[in-house]
């Protein structure tokens, strides 16, 4: 027979389970399905003598007072830990040289990360009129900023945010509130003035003065408080054999019987087991969520396997201070693809949270591939360690052999929100239009930040919310 549930979640990610947590606190019957033998995706955190290594987000941003609501029910607040002022600052190489972001106006004006035409370019921003066409990134920030604005702020920006490459990224996928300062205000810097007003509004802030955020042990403490309040609504090294929907659909007397109008067969453990529900979120990769729903709508199923995965690899390195020759005192850096480097950039990890290393020593986070150079990710081990150990050595003057080595990969990283990103948006509302009851989310839809991940839950959450009221 059966077991019914009222909604059934795939995928115990943060996305996942921060839904699971919302229908469970309101008194809603869920069941979580997570393949993996965790929960957490790819937020785990690794921990070895006294070193801190995260295997996903390193941190992340408060963008959202939906994070200090979520801490206060877990009863986390505790745990939470904000970064160290000093990595507000963050640099850019350029020419070999690392030249800090600007923060005011007057240290922009006395930048040398851009040339004084370069600087002389963005007065004409206000007076650029709006595009007639779905732009990339790259084709947006020309022509309102300037190349040399793309070249040596956007371009290491992307490579860091998504691992992407702003030639074919979407500039209204991808980065929809700039897109919007466009569309609503018809340009940049007016739409920063009056959108500062309605984030207030709304309580949200800006990701450049959002205040960034781990924990004491580590990211991890964020799935793992979540799973624990879960108990056992979570169900781990569960794999997903089919997804049905009976044939009476949303009658009455299937309601009677506590027949959901979806089953979902799932195996664990060599046995299999069937529940029944009324609602199914796919909180998992488009490339996952594709198969599971092949039989509903192949077409769409295609579109969400063509979403660009690429990979990356994380280098761990922990060196002594003094092994170091130049102060840590900032985030890191990020490297323009014009500097025709291997690595995308370095996060100084223990200078931002400084329980990352030892006593007497500094954790340093490399991130190599992405779309820019996919193949350096999936580099031998011997191989990935020497390319990372050479280029910290140019550009951070480092010496020696490093004390602790980790390398962490994902063959698929982050989803590239690509030109016609928005087209697939557009036939996931359509399935969900047509199958009521089946909702899909994930970091390929409405964001791949934590705390979009996090604002998409509860979006989630609410439409799961009008679909069981809509069957009373």
């Amino acid at each position: 027979m059966d077991e019914y549930r009222n909604v059934i979640v795939i995928g115990g990610g943060i996305t996942g389970l921060t839904v699971a947590h919302h229908l469970h606190r309101s008194g809603i019957d869920v069941a979580l399905l997570e393949r993996g033998n965790c929960v957490g995706g790819t937020m785990t955190t690794f921990k070895k003598d006294g070193w801190i290594i995260e295997r996903g987000p390193n941190s992340a941003l408060e963008t959202t007072p939906l994070f200090k609501e979520l801490f206060t029910e877990l009863g986390i607040t505790g745990e939470v830990m904000y970064a160290n002022e000093c990595s507000n600052k963050r640099y850019i190489l350029r020419n070999g040289k690392l030249y800090p972001i600007p923060m005011s106006p007057p240290d922009f004006l006395k930048s040398k990360l851009w040339s004084t035409s370069g600087k002389l370019r963005l007065l004409k921003e206000p007076f650029i009129g709006r595009a007639e066409k779905e732009e990339t990134i790259a084709e947006f920030v020309v022509r309102r900023l300037g190349p040399e604005f793309l070249d040596y702020a956007i371009n290491p920006f992307v490579a860091g945010v998504y691992a992407g490459d702003p030639q074919k990224l979407s500039v209204r996928s991808a980065f929809p509130k700039l897109y919007a300062l466009e569309e609503k205000y018809g340009g940049l810097i007016k739409g920063m003035i009056f959108g500062a007003r309605e984030r207030k509004k709304r309580r949200e802030k800006a990701k450049d003065r959002a205040k960034q955020f781990s924990f004491v042990n580590g990211m991890q403490t964020l799935p793992d408080a979540i799973a624990h309040k879960l108990g056992s609504v979570v169900n781990c090294s569960t794999e997903i054999q089919r997804i049905e929907m009976r044939p009476d659909g949303g009658s009455s007397i299937r309601r009677m019987l506590r027949k959901g109008r979806y089953t979902v067969t799932s195996r664990s453990q060599g046995i299999s087991k069937t529940f029944s529900c009324d609602v199914v979120v796919f909180a998992v990769p488009s490339y996952v969520a594709s198969s599971l729903i092949s039989d509903f709508d192949p077409e769409l199923a295609s579109k969400l396997q063509s979403i660009y995965y690429p990979p990356v690899a994380e280098v761990f390195f922990g060196f002594k201070k003094e092994q170091i020759g130049r102060p840590l005192d900032g985030f890191g850096y990020l490297i323009p693809e014009k500097e025709q480097r291997k690595i995308l950039g370095t996060i100084w990890s223990s200078t931002i949270f400084s329980s990352r290393a030892p006593e007497g020593y500094e954790a340093l986070t490399t991130f190599v591939g992405g779309s820019r150079q996919p193949e350096l990710a999936l580099l031998s081990d011997a191989e990935l360690l020497a390319v990372v150990r050479e280029e910290l050595r140019s550009i951070m003057n480092i010496a020696g052999e490093p004390a602790l080595s980790y390398i962490n990969r994902w063959e698929r990283a982050i989803p590239q929100y690509q030109l016609g990103h928005s087209d697939i948006v557009d036939r996931i509302k359509v399935f969900e239009r047509k199958y009521k009851g089946m909702i899909l989310g994930g970091n390929y839809r409405g964001g791949i930040a934590v705390g979009d991940c996090v604002v998409s839950a509860h979006r989630i959450y609410e439409q799961v919310k009008e679909q069981l009221k809509s069957l009373r």
